[in-house]
């Protein structure tokens, strides 16, 4: 700064002020100081001034992967919409494990963000502690919490999931399978799951037809071994619901392989409307769980909750059935 006021002929004190917004100084002031600070490769330092009010402008994220293309969704999103205010996200991931969850809300809460931001909405006993005593807003996403620490934006995995079994059943499937992962480790898989089990049981249909994929997340991979096993443990499956379109997509190659005609033979469902769904052969009927307005609305509510609106508050997000050609 002492250098930066050296070739503008102003203050330190001016220098700084120039970089805060809102400062009371003149607008040919500020742009010869910024444009200063370009020519001399000055970065403004914020850690004393963070220091001094006890603000940060970051938001702490947590995701349970970070190639997943619907958390990437909401992740943009939610920095798109922070950004307008100068926010920025510190993600950390926690590939689906609790105990890395309660290790990154730690070090987060050491860095004072100004908003901390979930991925589901159970954690361990710690964690939730953590989050219950962090004097900053807490939002659980992608879940409808049964005790929402504060707010949450998301839906129902296991009434998503519904819509579609309801679809299946509709147009005439009646042997209706699930692939899935680790139900211990993804709890929005294992709420996908029971929504399965709980909307075959109130058609009156068999819901033991569940194959289990392994951790997640489930690869295209993990979903065609899932599918082998489905054609050879449950043969006169008529259609199958999976955790993901990319383990539904693994699903549907390994029908071609086999010669099951998709679907005239097997039906297949996925979740997350990925674009790999869109473009497959045939087309893959899923879920949009609408990831990238989950983002949006999250960025919204924190940027009000800052802004001294302190309502709790609990958003619902709308997922949309889309059919297309995996099923009749």
């Amino acid at each position: 700064m002492a250098d930066i006021a050296r070739k503008t002929g102003v203050s330190p004190m001016t220098v700084s002020r120039a970089f805060k917004s809102g400062s009371l100084i003149s607008k040919d002031t500020r742009d010869a100081i910024l444009q200063a600070a370009e020519e001399l490769g000055y970065v403004f330092d914020s850690t004393a001034s963070n220091l001094r009010s006890q603000k940060t402008d970051f938001i702490a994220v947590t995701i349970p992967s970070i190639n997943n293309a619907n958390f990437a969704d909401t992740v943009r999103g939610l920095s798109e919409t922070l950004s307008v205010q100068g926010f920025q996200i510190l993600l950390g991931y926690t590939n689906y494990d609790t105990e890395e969850e309660e290790r990154l809300i730690e070090q987060f809460l050491r860095r004072r963000p100004q908003a901390i931001v979930v991925t589901g909405g159970k954690h361990t006993p710690r964690a939730r502690k953590l989050l219950e005593n962090a004097n900053v807003p807490v939002v659980e996403t992608w879940d409808v919490p049964n005790k929402p620490i504060g707010h949450f934006v998301g839906f129902s995995n296991a009434d998503a999931v519904r819509s579609m079994v309801d679809h299946f059943v509709a147009t005439g499937y009646a042997r209706i399978a699930f692939i899935g992962g680790d139900a211990s480790r993804d709890t929005r898989g294992s709420d996908r799951r029971l929504g399965f089990i709980a909307a075959l049981r109130d058609h009156g249909l068999d819901a033991s037809r569940l194959i289990d994929a392994g951790a997640p997340p489930i690869s295209m991979r993990e979903g065609a071994n899932a599918m082998a096993r489905l054609l050879t443990e449950y043969p006169d499956t008529e259609a199958v619901i999976c955790v993901s379109d990319l383990s539904a997509f693994g699903a549907l190659t390994e029908c071609q392989r086999r010669g099951v005609a998709v679907p005239e033979r097997m039906a297949i469902g996925g979740f997350g409307d990925y674009e790999i769904g869109g473009i497959s052969v045939p087309a893959l009927t899923t879920i949009d769980a609408q990831a990238r307005q989950i983002g949006e609305r999250t960025g919204r509510l924190i940027l009000d909750l800052l802004d001294d609106k302190p309502d709790v508050q609990h958003v619902m997000i709308e997922p949309q059935l889309i059919v297309r050609g995996s099923s009749r």
